[in-house]
């Protein structure tokens, strides 16, 4: 009797401190490991925001750019119309030509940037879900650059509608 009451006694004694010692353990654990999910939690939030944000200011620039467009396609398809009509003078349609230029490297510009951004958001793992809706908006910013090479002006402009769409579209997905 007296050696079950002190195999008893013993494992009583006993059980406590390695429960204890096991909580203590676990406890660690999970600080540390909240702690680092916590700081991969934020640099996603970072990295989101910033992608974000560069969604947005290509929203801002191209519907500014499309703005604009509007206005300048109106007047270039008009001094085109004069100059078949042989009613513009050498100087206006050589200032015509020069717009035309400077719209088609505006165009250029937008496609680059639009490649750059979606490289960045496949190659950067934190955007990586989002760059599925992003694919594309470089190739339609590269059908916009084939139209104004073909002085499509109008059509270009409506091209680049769809981009901004698109773009619109991605920023809609990441606020979520």
């Amino acid at each position: 009797m007296k050696r079950i009451t002190s195999v008893v006694l013993a494992v009583v004694l006993i059980s406590p401190l390695t429960t204890l010692g096991q909580t203590r353990k676990r406890t660690t654990a999970k600080s540390k490991s909240t702690a680092s999910a916590a700081a991969a939690a934020s640099a996603a939030s970072a990295a989101r925001t910033a992608g974000a944000t560069r969604v947005a200011d290509q929203i801002k620039f191209l519907t500014k750019f499309i703005y604009l467009l509007g206005g300048v396609a109106n007047g270039i398809a008009v001094v085109d119309e004069a100059g078949r009509r042989n009613e513009a003078s050498p100087d206006i349609i050589k200032r015509n030509e020069a717009t035309k230029t400077t719209v088609r490297t505006s165009i250029q510009g937008f496609r680059e940037g639009l490649d750059k951004l979606e490289i960045d958001f496949r190659s950067t793992p934190e955007l990586q879900p989002y760059y599925i809706k992003l694919a594309g908006v470089a190739a339609g910013a590269a059908t916009a650059e084939q139209q104004a090479a073909n002085s499509q002006f109008d059509a270009s402009g409506r091209t680049l509608l769809t981009v901004v769409n698109r773009l619109a579209d991605v920023l809609v997905v990441m606020r979520q």
